[in-house]
């Protein structure tokens, strides 16, 4: 995998125009204009080019029940309005499951791969990489590309070429239980907390003895590591895990202080006991303790704001950060949908994801489910129809945007930075190593994938 000197060069301050001149109107991103003359000049509409013969296509993506059942009514509308194609949903619990079956299907030619798919993390930039994705300026007209603001793009791009459309804009964010921490005679934090605020009041909550109405025992911090690992990286380096030229950023000494602050949670109650931390790195958003109202505190991205409001009234926050750090927070792309190199129909499976991300009547459905979209056609409808702790959030993310942060991209390589983290983790809660030793392994594993996969 390689970009361009010039696109490893300027990624940063692109990225970074793109988002100053979103900050001067309420979430309006600036779009960008593709170079590429790979789709057809046809005057064709993309409804008039779609085959008037039957067409079957496979879509997957992770999520809970609920999202199966939104994105199910989604289909459905396009399948009222292109009534020739028939879609097949394949949803899963959780992107692990997907990605295993999809490095399977593509082992094997990828012919048995959907034709639509979600992705995250490193896998953008791994499939495109392996030629296994379509290249989007060959429907480029079909799905909008001009509409998308680079930095959107950036880890969905290898050597020039889009393989990838985000579903919306995410930041990570800290989110407290305001009645847990009135239970607790914890006083609800703001913005500027620290980290050792942070520390003390979910060892002050966890240690307090509540329980739920049910009697379920209710923990300090509802934690996942993969989760906040990343903006703390960000806090206390350059860049967070990453550099622009797919390189490890991180230094040891960063991963060691966060560790360190687990067994602060640890022994001082804030943490549940560590077979709990375990049991809940890999759960759905829904069955997570804090959204269940067992937790004072959690982090995530804040798009999930309203699955964890059922668990309580909640409040978004900057994640804790101490002075003269940056808050650490990026606006990131909550996934990508792509499309499978192989597919028999490229036109229609283009409709498909145009029609997810950009069609009016799917955005009325999706609204800011999968992130805040990045069309800022399909904002211009989302926005007015955002309330409550969806508006909070859109907030939210519209400070991220006005800070000017652009995170480098997760490169091929880093596929495996939330194992490393969970495994480390483990390794410290359980006393199997210290903090420092179980930093050195997380850096020394990452920075040898990164050198293999670059």
């Amino acid at each position: 995998m390689g970009w361009d000197a010039m696109t490893r060069a300027n990624r940063s301050s692109a990225g970074k125009a793109a988002v100053a001149l979103a900050g001067s109107a309420v979430l309006f991103l600036a779009g960008c204009s593709s170079s590429s003359d790979a789709s057809s000049n046809s005057s064709e509409s993309p409804e008039e080019s779609a085959a008037a013969e039957p067409v079957t296509l496979e879509m997957s993506w992770w999520g809970n029940d609920d999202r199966a059942k939104l994105f199910d009514q989604v289909v459905k509308a396009f399948e009222a309005k292109y009534p020739n194609i028939t879609v097949t949903q394949t949803p899963v619990p959780d992107p692990d499951t997907l990605f295993n079956r999809l490095a399977t299907d593509f082992a094997a030619g990828g012919d048995t791969a959907p034709d639509v798919f979600a992705l995250g993390g490193a896998k953008p930039q791994e499939y495109g990489d392996a030629g296994a994705l379509l290249d989007l300026a060959e429907v480029k007209d079909t799905v909008q590309l001009d509409k998308y603001p680079e930095f959107s793009l950036t880890n969905a791009t290898v050597d020039d070429t889009v393989y990838g459309l985000p579903t919306g804009g995410n930041a990570t964010a800290a989110f407290v239980n305001t009645d847990i921490f009135a239970k607790a005679g914890v006083e609800v934090p703001t913005d500027d907390w620290t980290w050792d605020d942070f520390v003390a009041a979910a060892n002050k909550i966890g240690a307090a003895g509540l329980t739920t109405d049910t009697g379920a025992p209710i923990m300090g911090v509802d934690l996942r590591v993969q989760d906040i690992l990343g903006t703390y990286a960000g806090q206390k380096t350059e860049y967070g895990f990453y550099d622009w030229d797919g390189k490890l950023s991180v230094k040891p000494a960063v991963i060691a202080d966060w560790y360190k602050h687990e067994v602060a949670l640890r022994d001082g109650k804030g943490l549940p006991d560590p077979s709990i931390v375990v049991q809940n790195w890999n759960i759905s958003s829904d069955q997570q303790p804090y959204a269940l109202g067992q937790a004072g505190i959690t982090f995530g991205y804040s798009n999930l704001i309203g699955t964890y409001a059922k668990g309580g009234a909640t409040k978004i926050l900057l994640p804790p950060h101490d002075k003269g750090d940056k808050t650490g927070v990026a606006l990131l792309p909550s996934a990508f949908w792509a499309i499978n190199a192989k597919t028999a129909h490229p036109k229609e499976a283009a409709l498909l994801v145009d029609w997810f991300l950009n069609e009016p009547e799917a955005a009325q459905l999706i609204l800011d489910t999968r992130g805040v979209p990045f069309n800022p056609d399909t904002l211009a409808v989302v926005t007015p129809l955002l309330q409550g702790d969806s508006k909070a959030a859109a907030e939210y993310v519209q400070t991220t945007l006005d800070s000017g942060t652009v995170a480098p991209p997760q490169p091929n390589g880093g596929a495996n930075a939330n194992k490393y983290a969970q495994d480390g983790e483990s390794d410290v809660l359980f006393d199997k190593a210290s903090p420092d030793d179980a930093a050195k392994g997380f850096t020394e594993k990452l920075a040898a994938d990164l050198n293999a996969a670059g």
